[in-house]
């Protein structure tokens, strides 16, 4: 009796087997979430659908292919490299020297053919080969901090080499992106009729907006004794140094184009281009190259053969694989399966539904 007491009496421990089975089974309650057998889309491949699929990714691709070539070839693009050409004869076996050297003079002249008609506006952009902006320590070395605000001029831990000047001062913008900026310039003109070009809107908005404070104000830089690039005009905020936003806005690959600005103005067939380089930027100690270009847009952007290639590629291969699927089936044809087998059609019981 008193057992049977203590063992039905509140608060006692049940140890029965069942109970101890019961507590380390963290086997999860059933649901048909849980057992991933909620209604679903499973697809049979079948033939008939993997030929039409074939055929509809062919039929899209290729018109597309063709629109984006038809656009690309309407797109006018001069390149023209000049990095060789404005060496005088006298430096052409010493380049490095004729570029770091401040008695030498940068200023040369080259003519550029306009083949078409160019549009307005005609983009002009820089070009440089074997520059890899995207090295992990070139990329590293910058203070998005500082540039920013004002309140974090003094924030360039990040920015070593090129952070602090000899006495302690910090550079803003500090870092070796900022350091290395581009400063090569470019003046056109057409029968002595200078053409003006434009910086407005060659920079991303949101950059101006969000990522450069103009409150902030360039200090102490280029003021050590190795110049990397270009120098900022100290009574301009950074918000508004639009040369200095596109160049922070580092390149993928080694080989790159930046915007320098536009003519708004449509250049005609034939029409001979007079352009007047300073050629200061420093390509010539590890072998880069700098060339000129100026382009028109279309609707894909500037000229781009690979995207049209592409498209018709993918298309072309697509509608040859739903031709040979069509031979196979009709010369070898195989029965379908009974699709009442498969394990999404069986119940939880494992029976056919």
């Amino acid at each position: 009796m008193i057992g049977e007491a203590t063992s039905s009496g509140g608060g006692g421990k049940d140890d029965s087997p069942a109970a101890v089975s019961a507590k380390k089974n963290k086997k999860p309650n059933y649901s048909r979430f849980t057992q991933q057998e909620l209604p679903a889309c499973k697809p049979i491949l079948t033939p008939g659908w993997v030929i039409t699929s074939f055929i509809v990714v062919g039929v899209v691709f290729i018109p597309i292919g063709l629109a984006s070539l038809y656009a690309s070839e309407h797109v006018v693009e001069i390149v023209e490299r000049y990095d060789k050409d404005c060496i005088p004869p006298d430096y052409r076996n010493n380049s490095l020297h004729y570029i770091q050297t401040s008695e030498t003079d940068k200023n040369c002249t080259m003519t550029i053919n306009v083949p078409k008609h160019m549009k307005s506006p005609v983009f002009i952009y820089y070009e440089l080969d074997n520059f890899y902006q995207n090295h992990r320590r070139y990329v590293k070395s910058r203070s998005d901090k500082q540039l920013r605000s004002k309140a974090s001029e003094g924030t360039t831990e990040t920015c070593k080499p090129e952070a602090v000047t000899s006495n302690g001062q910090p550079i803003v913008p500090c870092g070796l992106v900022a350091w290395s900026l581009f400063n090569d310039t470019y003046k056109f003109s057409v029968k002595k009729e200078v053409l003006n070009v434009s910086k407005k809107d060659i920079a991303w908005k949101s950059d101006q907006e969000h990522k450069f404070g103009s409150d902030i104000y360039p200090k102490n830089f280029q003021s050590g004794s190795l110049i990397g690039g270009g120098k900022l005009d100290p009574s301009i905020p950074l918000s508004e140094q639009v040369d200095l936003i596109v160049w922070m806005r580092t390149a993928a690959l080694p080989n790159f184009r930046k915007l320098y600005g536009k003519i708004e103005k449509d250049l005609q067939a034939n029409t001979t281009i007079t352009v007047t380089i300073e050629n200061n930027y420093n390509t010539y100690s590890f072998g880069g190259k700098k060339k000129l270009v100026l382009s028109t847009t279309s609707w894909i952007g500037g000229k781009n053969n690979f995207l049209g290639r592409a498209y018709i590629a993918i298309g072309g291969l697509c509608l040859f694989l739903a031709v040979c699927f069509v031979f196979v089936y009709l010369l070898k044809p195989r029965p379908l399966g009974d699709p009442s087998y498969l394990s999404w059609n069986r119940n939880p019981s494992g029976q056919m539904n």
